[in-house]
């Protein structure tokens, strides 16, 4: 099992984006999904092939992670009829 640390965004940003001490890191939209209202942000890096981004999602149990929560991904309207 992961630890808090583990999933806080400060933790996540170091491991995807993989920044230098001296690498500023911004946020650059910080917002909530229109699906379930969960917070997400979008955190991005310079890097010698240009800006790299990532989206990280806030879920349920308080934990970022890069993918969003199962139910706030939209539904295809087939997935709907049969829910």
């Amino acid at each position: 099992m992961k630890t808090a640390g583990e999933q806080s965004l400060r933790f996540l940003v170091e491991k995807w984006l993989a920044p230098a001490p001296s690498v500023v890191v911004r946020v650059t939209a910080f917002s909530r999904t229109r699906w379930g209202g969960r917070r997400y942000v979008r955190v991005e890096t310079m890097a010698s092939g240009g800006a790299r981004g990532l989206f990280f999602f806030r879920h349920d149990d308080g934990c970022w992670c890069v993918f969003p929560p199962t139910h706030d991904k939209p539904r295809t309207q087939l997935e709907a009829l049969s829910a």
